[in-house]
């Protein structure tokens, strides 16, 4: 029987592929892939692991020539931009070992390059490893490209979420309107529940494989057949693409444990009912929450805004949204609990 706990600790095997390959390297990686990992043990996982150094991906960053070794953690396809600064930081850098993990799998990959055909092995990452080597300059150099869904955050034994998918949001009726403008009178839409997943954008199509990919690795690490529920268009378009995932189909012949997973629209959920009104401590606290640098999940709190308490200089608590959960700190370095400052 999968418990809460378990559940939990399932972002955390995902990235134990990549900390597998990080021993002696610097290793570049994307805000959100940056963001998953806070809650997975941060930069000092990486560096237990054996990473030399963690440094943004960014075309402004590079390494020296006693740093061979580089591993690069992205949330996207490799194609555009993304290839363009892993090509920068290499031909700035002096790299005889290169290491690309994507959270993107390889079948969207396919479908971001007009590949509508299943295809055996990896020809993209394949053609990829080739030309790693190209710009670290020999061909005999090693090269490796892999997925790896480190999309997840385990914020507590009850939640977890994907900050990777934030800006991913239900479709609403301007939409329509401009999905229409582009289709010939006859075959327009009446309303967004008839809309299906290849009448969308194909940028748009590619975040929800990506989620739905990321999810069936999630279930299929737990072992978990699920029966979907879904409550909004959106949401109706992303259960679809689940129930329709190949690698879906395999696991639920065989899998142990049983889930029931609710898909609802951002446009149709519990706000209001969670939503607070008045001057009170609530609105006190999230009108001084100030955003951790490329997070959309937790937050920096300046606790001394909240209390008359005084308190070590110079320390910023950190915490989830609307919540007063104290970091690890030694005994001397922490403010008051939670329970004191409430009284």
């Amino acid at each position: 029987m999968l418990t809460a706990e378990d559940f939990t600790q399932l972002p955390l095997l995902m990235w134990e592929k990549v900390f597998s390959k990080v021993k002696k390297a610097v290793v570049f990686m994307d805000d959100r892939c940056a963001e998953a990992l806070h809650w997975s043990g941060g930069a000092a996982a990486l560096l237990e692991a054996g990473a030399r150094n963690v440094k943004q991906f960014s075309s402004f960053e590079a390494c020296g020539e006693n740093e061979p070794k580089a591993v690069f953690v992205v949330s996207t396809v490799l194609k555009g931009r993304t290839v363009d600064i892993i090509k920068d930081i290499i031909s700035l850098s002096h790299f005889q070992y290169c290491v690309v993990f994507t959270a993107v799998p390889h079948s969207v990959h396919l479908f971001a390059n007009n590949v509508s055909t299943e295809m055996e092995g990896n020809p993209v990452f394949d053609q990829f490893e080739e030309k790693l080597c190209e710009w670290m300059g020999n061909m005999n150099y090693t090269a490796e490209v892999m997925h790896s869904p480190v999309v997840f955050a385990p914020v507590s034994q009850q939640l977890i979420v994907a900050p990777a998918f934030a800006h991913l949001f239900p479709l609403l009726p301007p939409d329509l309107d401009s999905l229409n403008a582009k289709r010939p009178e006859k075959k327009r839409f009446g309303t967004l529940n008839d809309l299906n997943v290849q009448s969308l954008p194909v940028e748009l199509q590619i975040e929800i494989k990506c989620l739905v990919s990321a999810l069936n690795s999630m279930f299929e690490a737990a072992k978990m057949r699920e029966e979907s529920f879904a409550v909004g268009p959106m949401s109706r378009i992303i259960a679809g693409e689940l129930a329709n995932h190949n690698q879906a189909k395999n696991r639920r012949k065989t899998a142990p444990n049983k889930a029931s997973i609710i898909f609802i629209d951002r446009t149709m959920d519990l706000t209001g009912v969670v939503g607070h009104h008045g001057d009170n401590l609530v609105e006190k606290i999230l009108s001084v929450l100030s955003p951790l640098p490329g997070h959309v999940t937790d937050v920096q709190v300046d606790m001394l805004e909240l209390t008359n308490v005084q308190r070590i200089p110079h320390f910023q608590n950190t915490v989830a949204p609307g919540c007063l959960a104290q970091t690890q700190l030694p005994v001397q370095d922490r403010l008051l609990s939670s329970a004191e400052i409430l009284r």
